[in-house]
């Protein structure tokens, strides 16, 4: 469960936001049993609506599946790891990977503005926007148009995952970069596939399984 303080200041003394990989379907029991240890952990989750023939049923679903995102608490690893449901700590270079707080801090605005929220294929180029006004006012993102409808693509770069919500398009400006690492400062770009697939996965006794 997330608990994101309201304190700016309080916000930038946060511990880093790390990532668990979980067993399919297995997000919200982990995440449950996480808080109940005392972790702080942020699950997104989404509306996703399914028609059968004699009924509509919506579902609350993990926008990022099979990720768990935890505030801090590595001292605490063995308690992390130990918690059914949970395969394996995220990480790049032998280290425990990190999400930069603005992401986190994006995905959580933008599933608690009320507006529609769902998974998006990662994009790495296009229309670099920011938000002018309103409950999402400064997040920055990739606009796209889907039919007559416009949305801001939001990016998990580690993960190589990204969400849209739903936004009307005078609500942003464009901007100048083509979004974090990509603009006139003249620096290459990394692709966030090519540093995840360089990433590891370390288990509970301590193996390690590349990331593919």
């Amino acid at each position: 469960m997330l608990c994101m303080p309201t304190n700016a200041d309080d916000v930038r003394a946060l511990s880093a936001w790390h990532v668990v990989y979980t067993r399919h379907q297995h997000e919200k029991a982990v995440d449950q049993i996480l808080a109940s240890k005392g972790f702080t952990t942020f699950l997104p989750l989404y509306r996703s609506v399914r028609r059968w023939k004699d009924r509509i049923k919506v579902l609350s679903l993990p926008l990022f599946p099979s990720y768990i995102f935890v505030n801090g608490g590595l001292e605490r690893h063995l308690d992390i790891m130990t918690t059914p449901g949970i395969h394996a700590l995220v990480s790049t270079a032998g280290e425990p990977a990190t999400v930069p707080l603005a992401e986190i801090e994006a995905i959580r605005r933008a599933t608690e503005s009320g507006a529609e929220v769902e998974p998006h294929p990662f994009l790495k180029c296009g229309d670099w926007v920011q938000v002018k006004c309103g409950p999402l006012a400064g997040l920055q993102g990739i606009l796209v148009r889907k039919k007559n409808l416009y949305r801001l693509v939001l990016s998990v770069e580690m993960l190589g995952k990204a969400a849209a919500v739903e936004i009307d398009a005078f609500l942003v400006e464009k901007l100048n970069s083509n979004g974090p690492g990509d603009s006139s400062l003249g620096h290459k770009r990394v692709g966030p596939w090519r540093e995840f697939r360089r990433s590891t996965l370390f288990g509970a006794d301590g193996s390690s399984e590349a990331a593919r």
